[in-house]
């Protein structure tokens, strides 16, 4: 039987129903090779292995025929390709359990495997963004928040900027069509930046101040 692990949410990766003046622009979800590549080091652990097997097949070769060398060697290679397959296991439940939004006010970003949570990032607490492509059109778009916004870089781990503890940058990691994603989020951005604020002063005196 068919059963979806986030049927309580109201609306697919997010824990409400959206207000009235608020639509959902984009969704969507890290590629799970990918993420296993650049969040996991997939690559830098096949190649660790294979080092490895190399190493062993070279100081062994001189006591004994290559294929023999080969055989001691294969062990080795063995090991990478479960350790590879876990990697890209661990990331594939990553990716299938998240879901990345862009609405006309925020990125929202449904994370967490074992222990789910949502990240809401009004645009108006966003300073700057930045992305990331490849030739295969997958890419990352990163967050840059200003003001007091603090996020946990371990709990909010893989769908962060590697390496910026001290002010995490929440990502979109691993997207496919990356830059046509980062162009709906600056078009939603501005407009929603760019609206003027409206609040009532000096109620005696009946002006409006518009900020």
């Amino acid at each position: 039987m068919h059963h979806d692990d986030f049927n309580f949410e109201p609306v697919r990766g997010l824990p409400e129903a959206l207000p009235k003046d608020e639509h959902i622009l984009w969704q969507g979800r890290p590629d799970g090779l990918r993420l296993a590549k650049e969040a996991w080091g997939l690559n830098w652990v096949l190649a660790y292995f294979a080092a490895l097997a190399l190493g062993r097949v070279i100081i062994s070769s001189a006591e004994m025929s290559l294929t023999a060398a080969m055989a001691l060697g294969l062990p080795f290679l063995l090991s990478g390709v479960v350790a590879g397959l876990l990697l890209i296991g661990v990331a594939t439940v990553q990716a299938r359990s998240t879901v990345y939004t862009l609405t006309n006010k925020r990125a929202c970003m449904r994370i967490g495997a074992a222990l789910t949570m949502t990240l809401n990032l009004p645009y108006v607490c966003i300073g700057n963004a930045a992305v990331t492509t490849r030739k295969s059109s997958l890419g990352t778009i990163t967050f840059e928040m200003i003001g007091d916004a603090r996020l946990s870089y371990l709990m909010t781990w893989p769908h962060v900027r590697p390496w910026h503890f001290m002010r995490t940058q929440p990502s979109f990691r691993a997207i496919p069509d990356a830059a046509h994603v980062a162009a709906i989020f600056a078009d939603a951005a501005e407009t929603r930046v760019s609206i003027p604020k409206v609040s009532r002063v000096t109620p005696s005196l009946g002006t409006i101040a518009v900020e």
